[in-house]
Formats: structure tokens, C-alpha cells, sequence
């Protein structure tokens, strides 16, 4: 079984810090509600950035975000993996992302940190996966 982190784009992070600012006027203002939003924030932050992973087990590739199992997918069933820059919604912290298409119409947007090793630990357990990066 091998563990892979996302990739975190910088202007996420930025887009994250955006509350804590809101918060840090609160505070100024007087506001005890901001201390509330900033440690809200920053528990969000850690939480997301620590629990997005890909695991490659001998058979399956499982997505977590979150703590949450967001996807199974059994890796003699992918059938393409591609690069993608797509904006939908994923467990992806980075838009340098691959596209993992499996069964006839699945697919998945994920962004490994370290995609070519990702990618091939696929490929070495199902050579038939089409590669397009």
C-alpha cells in the first residue's frame, strides 16, 4: 500500500486565508466572534490539507478528503488517465490535475504531489491503462 498527498496550490491557501482576515477585523472591532472564525478556519485548513490522499493498494485506488472514503475504484478498471486543469468539484487541492477514467463513463479528478510516480505505481499493476500527460 502506497500513500500519496495532494498537491496544494498556492492561491487555495490564499483563498483559505480569506476568513481569518474577515476574523481579524472582528477582533479589532472588538468582536469575540472573529477568535471563533479564525480557529474555525485554521482547524478547516489543517483538516483538508492533512486528509486529502490517493492510496494504491494491490487492487483498488482509494481517494480520501476529509476522512471520508470518496471513492473505490478498482484499478484493473481504469481505463485512461489523463491531465486535466478542470474546475469541478474534487478531492483535488491543485488544479494541475490527472483525470482517472474508469468503468465505461467514471471518472475522477485527483492531483497527486508526486503524479509521475502516481502514475506509475498504476501502471505497474495494470499495464493496460492508457497514459496522456
Amino acid at each position: 500500500m502506497k500513500t500519496y498527498k495532494s498537491k496544494i496550490d498556492w492561491w487555495l491557501g490564499l483563498l483559505l486565508l480569506y476568513p481569518i482576515f474577515l476574523g481579524i477585523s472582528s477582533i479589532i472591532e472588538g468582536d469575540w466572534m472573529g477568535y471563533l472564525v479564525i480557529v474555525s478556519c485554521l482547524l478547516f485548513i489543517f483538516f483538508i490539507s492533512k486528509s486529502t490522499r490517493y492510496i494504491i493498494t494491490k487492487d483498488e485506488l482509494i481517494v480520501k478528503c476529509m476522512f471520508i472514503v470518496n471513492e473505490r475504484i478498482e484499478i484493473s478498471k481504469i481505463k485512461k488517465i489523463e491531465k486535466t486543469n478542470s474546475v469541478l468539484s474534487s478531492p483535488a487541492l491543485s488544479l494541475d490535475r490527472i483525470a482517472i477514467k474508469f468503468n465505461k463513463f467514471d471518472e475522477v479528478y485527483i492531483s497527486p504531489k508526486e503524479k509521475q510516480a502516481f502514475v506509475d505505481d498504476l501502471v505497474k499493476i495494470n499495464p493496460a491503462i492508457e497514459i496522456k500527460l
